[in-house]
């Protein structure tokens, strides 16, 4: 049988609606839609007016948590006051020190000046100008007698002189070419790796080559360091908390702050040695030049009737717009010259001399016959000669041997290409460097290093050697970056006992610990590998001042200086809220941690955010246990978020109230056994983990 056929077709299975229906179905969707748009809109006005009550309900949370703070403000103040006394406890502490050593110095009488005493230091300058440094003139004059004498010390190999003469500060590597033999063009010193390879036209000369090395930098030209303006810091801070009362009276006598300020303030300058004060200028960077304010401003305000300011005015000592710029950085034109201000020789100098070996004695007959200088005074016709040839002596009496040879109408060959000069040195184990060095050049008549004239350079840093090649000899350098450290990473500070905290601080390269107890600090521990010898620095305990001279000179500087942010992309913050924020951490330091936040990029210049947590008995604090604050100068507030919040925001965290100073915000949530360590806490403990602070700058520079 076939297939049977469909009953109906499809279009017969849907009945086809009337107009009337039509109408009736749109007109239902219609009121369908009309009822939608109204729930929608009863539903925005009800969400609107709830959202207007919370904020309602939060404006005048936030109206009544400010009026209390408004009402506790001058008690806070006070309070941060008193403690904040410290400080000026360590400065009177410090004139003494100072005092005592000015009348040990008194009764020593060694003929050294007094720092503080403009007249004794020009004084002492004038003479040490005009007389060589003893260490490098004696060493000067052992090289030359040793090439005067340098046949008997000859090499039973070659022929040839080889000496090292090491000090603790200078060493230097001294070769005669005695039996001038092309064939020994290659030297190196013992069983150091420092050496030299020279052209045959040297190698077949009476030359002798000095390669004269001193740990130090006594080339470098020194920034000028002017004497700062009286800043009245210690009067502006007591202003900050004293214009707040209407009829109370601190015991604290303008005279005695200005003092201290005095004191504070030239501190570095004439109480260090110079070499100390390029290093020590970024230890009070802030003080000294960002929280500037005049004397004449101070004076005005106290002749001000008292009123009631605003909440800007109850902060700040000052007008914002006394606090001057950072000074902007003069980087040379020349792109071959070094900056200092953003790069630093770092190992010492190496000065290179290719040397007139001297008359060598002889043996004749039982007689040993030496060729002198003549004592009688030169002819007319010699005086010339006689002026060409001073020209080419250096330090010590030695004469230079000129090359590559000056072209004369006799020496038509100079015009010919000379090969140049090979040198290897080996960088001490006691500087570290965390990218490859370059090297530069010192320019005499620029009075400035280069980094040109180099034809060729190699870095073997497994083996700590470089090695290059001149056409001419220079006093030679590596150059590091200063800033290579910055910005950091991250940071932490952490009590680890009665007035001790450590500071780590993790950069690119490495991670480094500093120490504080009481008021020295040293190096805790730092991560640079096995193939440094940091001895003279690892676990030695100093002042703040020479710690940071230490570590820059070993290459671990994390002190910026005035001029660091035109080299660093920084995370820039008001500096008087930043040096507030020091000063109570400090306060602070002995019961509770300190870390970075990720938000302290997102807050904006004119705040800064940190993490806090206490820490009594435990090593470390949890990262449950932290807390995230928020402090702009005139407010602190604990906030809601934390580190693993996907934006940032600035509620207020639940049953918290704010608070006039960080201290306070902090002290909410404190122990008591918190709270007795740091009323115990010593002053100078307090003054050097501030100073620490300071020098470091870890809100700005992280």
């Amino acid at each position: 049988m076939g297939p049977k056929k469909k009953g109906k077709k499809e279009g017969e299975k849907k009945k086809k609606l009337t107009k009337s229906e039509r109408l009736k179905l749109q007109q239902e969707e219609e009121e369908r839609r009309l009822k939608e748009e109204e729930e929608a809109r009863l539903k925005a006005e009800r969400e609107a007016a709830e959202k207007l009550e919370r904020e309602q309900v939060e404006k005048r949370k936030w109206e009544e948590l400010v009026e209390k703070d408004q009402l506790r403000r001058t008690e806070e103040f006070e309070e941060l006051f008193l403690l904040e006394k410290c400080f000026i406890d360590a400065e009177k502490w410090k004139k003494e020190v100072r005092n005592l050593s000015k009348w040990f110095h008194y009764i020593k009488c060694d003929g050294s000046p007094d720092p503080s005493v403009a007249p004794e230091m020009n004084t002492f300058i004038s003479l040490w100008k005009e007389k060589e440094n003893e260490d490098i003139d004696a060493v000067i004059k052992q090289s030359k007698l040793v090439l005067e004498q340098a046949s008997s010390f000859g090499d039973t190999d070659s022929g040839n002189m080889e000496m090292i003469i090491k000090d603790e500060n200078v060493t230097l590597y001294v070769w005669a070419n005695l039996k001038k033999n092309p064939k020994y063009k290659t030297i190196k010193f013992g069983d150091t790796d420092i050496g030299f390879t020279i052209p045959k036209l040297l190698a077949s000369s009476d030359t002798a080559v000095r390669i004269f090395h001193t740990n130090y930098d006594h080339i470098s030209p020194l920034s000028v360091v002017p004497r700062p303006v009286k800043t009245e810091i210690i009067d502006a801070i007591i202003e900050d908390f004293t214009n707040i009362e209407t009829t109370q009276e601190e015991a604290v006598p303008q005279e005695g702050s200005e003092e201290v300020a005095e004191e504070q303030e030239l501190e570095i300058v004439p109480t260090v040695p110079e070499g100390e004060v390029k290093m020590e200028e970024s230890t009070l960077f802030i003080r000294q030049s960002n929280l500037s304010v005049s004397k004449e401003e101070v004076e005005s305000k106290k002749e001000e009737p008292v009123v009631k300011r605003s909440k800007k005015e109850q902060i700040l000592p000052g007008p914002v717009e006394t606090i001057p710029e950072v000074p902007q950085a003069e980087v040379p034109t020349d792109e071959e010259v070094v900056d200092l201000k953003g790069f630093t020789p770092l190992g010492g100098i190496y000065h290179l001399n290719i040397l007139q070996l001297p008359p060598q004695a002889k043996q004749i007959k039982g007689w040993t016959i030496v060729e002198v200088s003549p004592s009688l005074p030169p002819l007319p016709e010699q005086e010339e000669a006689s002026l060409d040839k001073k020209k080419k002596l250096i330090s010590g009496g030695l004469q230079k041997f000129v090359y590559p040879p000056e072209h004369t109408d006799d020496n038509p060959e100079s015009e010919n290409h000379h090969k140049p000069i090979e040198f290897v040195i080996t960088i001490n184990r006691n500087v570290v460097f965390f990218e490859k060095p370059m090297m530069a050049r010192w320019d005499t008549e620029g009075k400035a290093w280069r980094t040109d004239g180099f034809i060729s350079l190699y870095y073997d840093m497994a083996e700590r050697n470089i090695s290059f090649s001149l056409e001419t000899v220079y006093p030679v350098t590596l150059i590091q970056d200063n800033h290579i450290h910055m910005p950091y990473e991250s940071w932490e500070l952490r009590p680890v006992g009665d007035n001790e905290v450590i500071l780590n601080v993790t950069t690119t390269f490495t991670d480094i610990d500093i120490h504080v107890k009481d008021s020295q600090c040293m190096l805790a521990a730092v991560e640079v590998g096995e193939n440094y010898e940091l001895s003279h620095l690892l676990k030695k305990w100093m002042n703040i001042s020479s710690l940071i001279i230490a570590m820059k000179q070993t290459g671990l500087n994390i002190f910026p200086s005035e001029y660091s942010g035109a080299y660093v992309a920084v995370n820039d913050k008001d500096p008087l809220v930043e040096m507030k924020t020091y000063r109570q951490m400090a306060l602070l330091a002995s019961s509770f941690s300190f870390c970075w936040s990720k938000w302290n990029q997102a807050c904006g210049p004119q705040n800064v955010i940190l993490k806090v947590g206490e820490l009594l008995k435990k090593e470390y604090v949890e990262d449950d246990e932290w807390s995230i604050y928020m402090y702009n100068g005139e407010r602190a507030q604990k906030l809601k978020i934390n580190e693993s919040s996907n934006t940032f925001s600035g509620e207020l965290e639940e049953h918290t109230e704010l608070h006039s100073t960080l201290y306070h915000m902090i002290k909410d949530f404190a122990s008591k056994e918190a709270m007795e360590k740091i009323r115990n806490s010593n002053y100078l403990f307090v003054d050097a983990v501030c100073k620490l602070l300071l020098s470091v700058r870890v809100l700005t520079y992280s």
